[in-house]
């Protein structure tokens, strides 16, 4: 212990700079921070350590007051005040000094100072704000060091808020000469990105610029961004996909500098994220995987290195190799590693291998068959992480015909299991495995779920007994199985209740309670006074909490129907009548008056009432009138609890508005009302727009549902109904046999060379991994793509409302690929200028499905002439008006024979030819179909007017046209739809959108379904994208009515944006571009603040206050619409820069 108390002593001096001699080597007898540290090394006890700690604080406090303290002494004592925070103890005291210290100190003071600061705050502690101006001075200091130091805290911590603030400094740096400048701006850019998205878009261009930046190391520093921001939308960086095949191609090959080897591997951390980037990039998407075998095949080759950093490269590898498109030879190379790490005698590999074979066993389940052995013995394995991860393996690979093995493994490991953590989860995964595969008889799925309910006690999640009663109470679809299934369940819990209940967990007592209220009276030769009698032991056992309580008085008040029961009801109610719990007091108080009235009873507590469909009213209109009195009356409108949270937090904190709200104007032109907004103060007024003195914010009669996400419907909890319709779908497989009979059958049946005689353990082994492995056959459920087939089971669950058609976008798949490009012409590259694009995909004739036609709608067909030159398209790019690029990729059904110019604008119907609208752009094609669209902007709506063109000399018939979005509404203009297609000619479909949830692009999906005369059913399905700006309207209101609905929106989003400076006035000339280029209504322009309104349609307001200040224009939207500010300000954002 003493060499290394020394051994730290030594490297103090060095790491703090204490001793400002130069050459210090050891740390000073008298330094106090080295006394301090002895002092605690040479304690015996927690209490003296306590007793010092608290002196020493004590005279750190006393000094750090003293005006008579020097930096350099402040530098020590913020030092000894870290050391002391690190034990565990409080010195807040120190934490306005170590503010001080960052802003007033020399160089090595300052870095002192924000050590400290960085340590002791968080980003959101209030003193973080007294930081900012620090931050900002030392961004723009000349001294390289004070630099990188700011850009070090930014990148740590920072307020959310105060971003606008820094983030044209921190641009900046992505400029300058210094390589490590650029590299922390990068990384500061990454956490604003972490944490304030939104702020950051209008930057992305420059996040290519860093990535082909010479230096490798801002280059490495910019692929944390990119990796969060494929994460999120792979589809928007493909064209990259080269750029970064490139950089591992040049790492692989050894062309980094030396610096950046690990252990003679170079840039291990930067394959692992490169590795990770393609992987999200190739995933599902065969052209994308095609450009990256060449490295992974070459990054599999050269890690074939003995050190551990080399085995996680690997393991990287194989996991982008499963995860993309497949192709053989990669996969048997992958299966082989994987082969060397679970066969390891290391620990660590065989982790590694079990976690690898985990990951990819969905995709090949023979690779678990290779291995079976293998597996079989890590069950037995000494270590807990091996046995943990190796039940995490036999659960992937689970089926109807091995889960009863598997869960018995399951429930062994948890009987021994001291892990909380490991626990809970093995918890859950049996449950969805008992849930998922009920076995032939209801013994074993009963006892299954009595098992997870003991073993795993309160600690388990709500949703597991919550899921088990929703099953008990649906049922399947045998009314005998279900009888079957209930009445075992009542059997066992009347057992349990009759034993020793005071060892159940209070969960397992709830659904005890409930299943015996809602089934016990299909057992009958069993009383319901038996069941209130064993009920009621519970009640006076100690350990029972209130909650299990209330579940027991509920099951009661349904069993009580005459005859003794009553007694023992009367008894019970009497006895919480009084209690002093709310709860417990109304439970009683029902079975009081329920048990009495036995007529009353039934009507309230119906029998199977649980199979009944309960009409839930999810806007609760039912209290629409008493709102409106509330309101009448002076209530103020209510608000979300995280908005109520929001506003406390910043009323207790200081202000960060970067501007107030007071637009000077006349009071002779408006009165100030009982509805105050920033439209009406005046300046002699003294109040602004967050003035606590403004009155309550009124609002309509109506309940405002803006926003309000329908999770609530006719059919109950509507994302469980999906669920449970979609295990509709579900085929009944045959009876399942026991474990014994599997692995007679598997015996009799194996592929393998019958074994030589082994040992009884042996045979034990191969005996269970007969039963473990059973099923993982060629004819698996689980096919190489990953792409599992429907679970066999014995019963499906009833769907109760009608199933759901299957949409379009399910069938897409990612078949066009932009032009890659290289590393070195992506300096060239602007992200904000590449547009939006339209993708497509053609679907075989044996993918065509059927979809619903609830969205088609055809205005007629009419005789087109064909021309002899061949239609443009093949792997184009449109570039519309309104800034949307449509591609098409037609190689693959490219007919020299097709017309060019189909002139479809002539087809376009007659009260849309007038309007303003899109250029017509090819969608998509194949041999019979050429499919091109527009849209047309109205007042009230954008329509989408699609022209279906028949090149074929066959006509087509029973053709359908569907479209789906999750953003938009899309309704038909007229009821008509066109099912027959003659040759040459075209059919015009138009489509009404709306946007449901504002986004900065929103997307269509669609397809075409159609029949030949001759031949199979065909389909083309297709995607089709539109900025947010195409749904954008003018909002014409009064200053009046602007001020009197900005106080009624609670959604906002405030930015600085740069001023258009022209020949006439810069605020006007900025409002007047933005007018045009976003479809915005100008309210009023008063000096140096403006005004301006719009709406999303339909009827989506939003309002934005502008004002000049500082040579930028402080922008602050509001709507009562989440994210439609964020949105608006992007494009005014993109606007401005496009300028």
């Amino acid at each position: 212990m003493s060499d290394v108390v020394e051994k730290t002593l030594t490297a103090l001096p060095s790491l703090l700079s204490l001793d400002s001699q130069p050459g210090a080597a050891k740390l000073s007898s008298t330094s106090k921070l080295g006394n301090l540290i002895r002092g605690i090394t040479e304690l015996t006890s927690k209490h003296e350590e306590e007793k010092l700690i608290h002196r020493e604080l004590a005279s750190i406090k006393e000094q750090v007051s003293s005006p008579n303290t020097s930096m350099r002494q402040m530098k020590e004592l913020m030092v000894r005040a870290i050391y002391c925070e690190m034990l565990g103890y409080e010195a807040s005291f120190s934490y306005i000094h170590a503010i001080k210290l960052a802003q007033q100190g020399t160089a090595l003071e300052k870095r002192v100072g924000y050590l400290a600061v960085s340590l002791f705050l968080n980003e959101s502690h209030e003193l973080l704000l007294l930081l900012v101006n620090t931050v900002l001075k030392d961004l723009q200091s000349t001294n390289l060091i004070e630099v990188c130091m700011a850009l070090t805290v930014v990148s740590q911590m920072f307020p959310k808020d105060m971003i606008p603030a820094i983030l044209p400094l921190v641009e900046e740096k992505l400029n300058h000469p210094k390589e490590i400048i650029r590299r922390k701006a990068v990384l500061a850019l990454y956490k604003f990105y972490l944490i304030a998205p939104n702020q950051v878009q209008h930057i992305h261009n420059k996040f290519r610029k860093a990535l082909c930046d010479k230096d490798p190391g801002v280059m490495t520093a910019s692929l944390h961004i990119y990796l969060q921001m494929i994460q999120d939308n792979p589809e928007g960086y493909k064209d990259l996909t080269a750029s970064f095949v490139t950089i591992l191609k040049q790492v692989v090959g050894g062309k980094l500098p030396m610096d950046f080897n690990y252990h003679s591997v170079p840039a291990p951390w930067l394959q692992i994220q490169l590795l990770r980037i393609l992987s999200l990039l190739g995933k599902n998407d065969q052209s994308t995987s095609e450009i990256m075998y060449d490295v992974l095949d070459e990054s599999l080759r050269r890690a074939e290195m003995n050190h551990n950093i080399t085995y996680a490269i690997l393991y990287e590898c194989v996991k982008c190799i499963y995860t993309i498109h497949p192709k053989s030879d990669l996969l048997e190379k992958a299966a082989k590693c994987i082969g060397n790490f679970v066969l390891s005698p290391k620990i660590n590999l065989k982790y590694l291998g079990l976690k690898a074979l985990t990951y990819v066993v969905q995709q090949d389940p023979k690779l678990a068959l290779q291995h079976q052995m293998t597996i079989i013995e890590c069950l037995d394995h000494p270590d807990l992480i091996i046995k943990r991860e190796t039940l995490e393996l036999l659960f992937r690979i689970t089926n109807a015909q091995n889960v009863t093995v598997i869960v018995e493994k399951m429930l062994e490991f948890l009987r021994i299991s001291k892990d909380d953590y490991t626990t809970i989860d093995l918890v859950g995964k049996v449950a969805e495995l008992a849930e998922k595969y009920p076995s032939e008889y209801n013994e074993w799925f009963i006892e299954t779920m009595n098992t997870v309910f003991s073993v795993g006690g309160d600690m388990m999640q709500p949703d597991i007994p919550n899921s088990f009663l929703k099953l008990l109470s649906e049922g399947f679809d045998s009314v005998e199985e279900d009888r079957k299934l209930r009445l075992f369940a009542v059997d066992s819990y009347v057992s349990l209740l009759q034993g020793k209940p005071g060892k159940l967990p209070q969960r397992f007592l709830q659904v005890i309670s409930w299943v015996l209220g809602e089934y016990s009276y299909l057992r009958e030769d069993l009383e319901p006074s038996t069941v209130l009698r064993l009920l009621s032991r519970l009640l006076d056992m100690k350990n029972t909490s209130s909650e299990t309580k209330s579940w027991v008085l509920m099951a009661m008040t349904k069993l009580c129907d005459g005859g003794a029961g009553v007694s023992v009801a009367q008894e019970v109610s009497e006895t919480y009548s009084s209690s002093l719990d709310t709860v417990l007091r109304q439970r009683a108080q029902e079975l009081q008056h329920l048990s009495q009235d036995s007529e009353l009873r039934s009507r309230v507590l119906p029998r199977d009432a649980g199979l009944e469909p309960l009409e839930v009213d999810s806007s609760l209109s039912f209290l629409d009138g008493f709102v409106s009195e509330a309101l009448a009356a002076g209530a103020a409108p209510y608000k979300p609890p995280h908005q109520r949270e929001e506003e406390l937090a910043q009323a207790k904190a200081l202000s960060l508005e970067p501007y107030g709200l007071s637009l000077p104007i006349s009071m002779s032109s408006c009165s100030i009302a009982d509805r105050q907004s920033p439209t009406l103060l005046s300046m002699s007024s003294g109040l602004s727009g967050d003035s606590t003195d403004l009155s309550h914010k009124g609002g309509s009669t109506t309940l405002k549902l803006d926003g309000v996400k329908r999770v609530w419907g006719k059919e109950g909890y509507l994302a469980q109904r999906e669920q449970v319709e979609e295990a509709a779908q579900v085929e009944v497989p045959s009876p399942l046999r026991s474990p014994s009979q599997q692995g007679e059958a598997d015996s009799s049946h194996s592929q393998t060379p019958t074994p030589i005689p082994t040992p009884e353990p042996e045979q034990d082994k191969q005996q269970l991994a007969s039963s473990l492995f059973v099923g993982l056959s060629s004819q698996s459920s689980v096919c190489l793509m990953g792409k599992s087939e429907p679970t066999p089971q014995r019963f499906r669950r009833k769907a109760k409302g009608p199933g759901s058609s299957s949409s379009a976008s399910e069938q897409m798949s990612n078949s066009l690929v932009s032009t890659a490009s290289t590393v070195d012409n992506l300096l060239c590259d602007n992200l904000l200028d590449s547009n939006i694009t339209s993708e497509l995909t053609m679907s075989s004739p044996a993918e065509t499905s059927q979809l619903s036609q609830g969205l088609t709608n055809a205005n007629g067909t009419c005789d087109v002439e064909s021309t002899d030159s061949d239609m443009k398209g093949s792997n184009s790019s449109l570039i519309r008006d309104d800034g949307v690029t449509v591609a098409a990729d037609l190689a693959p059904h490219e007919d020299p024979d097709r017309p060019k110019d189909l002139c479809l604008s002539s087809h376009l119907p007659a009260e849309l030819s007038g309007l303003s609208r899109s250029e017509i752009s090819p969608l998509c094609c194949n041999q019979s179909l050429d499919l091109s669209a527009c849209n047309v902007q109205k007042e009230e709506s954008l329509v989408l007017v699609v022209f279906i063109y028949n090149s074929s000399d066959s006509d087509i018939q029973q053709m359908l046209l569907d479209l789906d979005s999750d953003e938009l509404e899309v309704s038909c203009v007229c009821d008509s739809p066109v099912q027959e297609l003659s040759s040459h000619s075209v059919a015009v479909c138009q489509y009404s959108l709306t946007v449901k949830r504002p986004s900065v692009s929103v997307e269509l999906v669609g397809m075409v379904s159609y029949h030949l005369p001759v031949g199979t059913p065909q389909s083309v399905t297709f995607s089709y994208k539109l900025p947010l700006t195409s749904f954008i309207r003018p909002l014409t209101v009064s200053t009046e009515e602007y001020g009197t609905m900005w106080l009624a929106f609670s959604h906002d989003t405030k930015q600085n944006l740069t001023l258009i400076t022209d020949g006439q006035e810069s605020l006007t000339a900025t409002l007047n571009m933005l007018k045009k280029k976003l479809q915005l209504h100008v309210v009023e322009i008063i000096g140096m603040e403006g005004i301006v309104a719009c709406r999303l349609l339909q009827d989506q307001p939003c309002l934005m206050h502008c004002r000049v200040h500082a040579g930028t224009l402080a922008v602050w939207l509001r709507s009562p619409v989440p994210d439609l500010p964020d949105c608006l300000i992007y494009y005014c954002q993109r606007a401005l820069q496009e300028h």
